[in-house]
């Protein structure tokens, strides 16, 4: 069985690695962004015969999915993200059990997340046309809908491929940021008039309405929108910043040693992505299906801070927002131990790691399971907690009615603020020097 994997696995497209080991900041930074670019581009060319009248009832899943629907990136990150938790769910229920400390292992659960991915990919662009969530305009041109669906899909494939390999961080982050980072700006800067009759653009509205005694109401929630904006921000900047720092030394150099950062945050972005996605399905499932609609109406943030201002909070918008954020934190904490589990951020793992620098724990002698012992009271620990921090901030950041969703926005201050870390990690002293003053480890 294995090696039939193996075969597959083998003549799977790829993007082939850099030759040499590390890529310069300024290479890195060239690839990141030709590949921004051609997402964006890929988001303006619309799919050739889709009929465009059902494409708004899609808008609160583009920023999830990092998706423009209706043009050849409709699919977005679903696929790939779609791929993933299964394999995770599969993974950490024993169903399959790949040894991620080995190559052989990590090479074969990402050959078959490349396939799951690819399986999804065409699957969702069947399903997507024939149930008439993107409908074509002929039944003739049904065929062709689907293969450019799935062919904009492939492109994001390889793009996070490229991105992964020769680029800052993951493409499916990339792209969440850029997507949700767009939709922010718009929304908050929008000139062009809405449905009230006031500029779609929060901050454009508020100056709008200060001059008319008409828009009072569009002033309390563009204000509204605004604050909770930037509460989010702030929140999330505090909270990703937190971390417990473990003194270590080492061994061959006495009085030498440093201090290895475990973040609060352990799991980082991955598990509320995860979480995100398969509720933002679920809520796609709802608009499809009749039967489906009233279950996930309650997985739906309710404007909770819109309704204190207006004066009016009921009780089933407060059983709402309550299971709203049960699912959330669950869901969070659950992807959070599988993410963990599956890569390389487990207490053997990081003591394998430590092992292989020259580092041990002052005190203690060098060995891998004291080490082991000693960060599984740490990792376990951030793992659950932050698994369940991150769940309450995304309903928090959900239910106050925050500019670009709250789920969007939180994951792209996530997004950046690990991007710049790594950025400053690994190329402290090979970028422009101008930029370098504005970055600190």
């Amino acid at each position: 069985m294995m090696g039939f994997l193996d075969n597959i696995i083998a003549n799977l497209p790829e993007v082939k690695p850099p030759t040499q080991k590390k890529l310069s900041f300024n290479e890195k930074l060239r690839w990141t962004g030709m590949i921004l670019i051609m997402y964006f581009i890929l988001g303006l060319i619309p799919a050739y015969g889709l009929a465009p009248s059902v494409l708004s009832r899609f808008d609160f899943l583009s920023t999830i999915l990092g998706a423009s629907f209706g043009s050849l990136t409709s699919l977005g990150i679903g696929p790939i993200v779609t791929a993933s938790i299964v394999l995770q769910l599969v993974q950490g229920s024993g169903l399959i059990n790949f040894d991620l400390t080995s190559e052989t292992g990590k090479r074969r659960f990402q050959g078959l997340q490349k396939i799951l991915s690819i399986f999804f990919i065409f699957l969702e662009a069947i399903i997507f046309v024939t149930t008439g969530a993107l409908p074509p305009t002929s039944p003739n041109l049904t065929l062709i809908v689907i293969v450019q669906l799935a062919a904009g899909g492939l492109f994001i494939l390889f793009m996070d491929e490229i991105v992964s390999k020769y680029g800052f961080g993951s493409g499916v982050s990339l792209f969440i940021a850029a997507g949700v980072s767009q939709s922010i700006f718009i929304q908050l800067f929008n000139p062009l008039m809405g449905d009230a009759q006031v500029p779609a653009g929060a901050v454009i509205a508020v100056f709008y309405s200060l001059g008319n005694s008409q828009a009072a109401g569009a002033l309390t929630e563009s204000l509204v929108k605004i604050i909770a904006t930037v509460l989010v921000y702030l929140v999330v900047v505090y909270v990703q910043a937190m971390k417990v720092e473990i003194p270590l030394s080492f061994g061959r150099v006495s009085g030498q040693g440093i201090r290895w950062p475990l973040n609060f945050l352990y799991s980082n972005v991955i598990p509320i992505i995860l979480v995100s996605a398969l509720i933002a399905n679920f809520q796609l499932l709802g608009q499809l299906i009749p039967s489906v609609a009233g279950i996930s109406s309650f997985i739906r943030a309710p404007n909770v801070l819109l309704a204190v201002f207006q004066g009016g909070i009921s009780g089933t918008m407060i059983v709402q927002a309550t299971v709203y954020m049960l699912i959330y934190m669950v869901g969070a904490t659950i992807f959070s131990i599988f993410w963990v589990q599956t890569s390389g951020l487990d207490a053997a793992s990081q003591a394998e790691q430590m092992i292989s620098s020259g580092l041990q724990i002052p005190g203690f002698r060098r060995d891998k399971r004291v080490l082991e012992r000693m960060l599984k009271r740490y990792i376990t620990p951030l793992t659950v907690m932050g698994g369940l921090a991150i769940g309450i901030l995304a309903t928090l950041a959900n239910i106050t009615g925050a500019i670009g969703t709250g789920t969007g926005l939180l994951l792209t201050v996530m997004i950046i603020y690990q991007l710049y870390q790594d950025i400053a990690k690994q190329h402290m002293y090979d970028m422009n020097p101008m930029m370098r003053k504005f970055i600190k480890v």
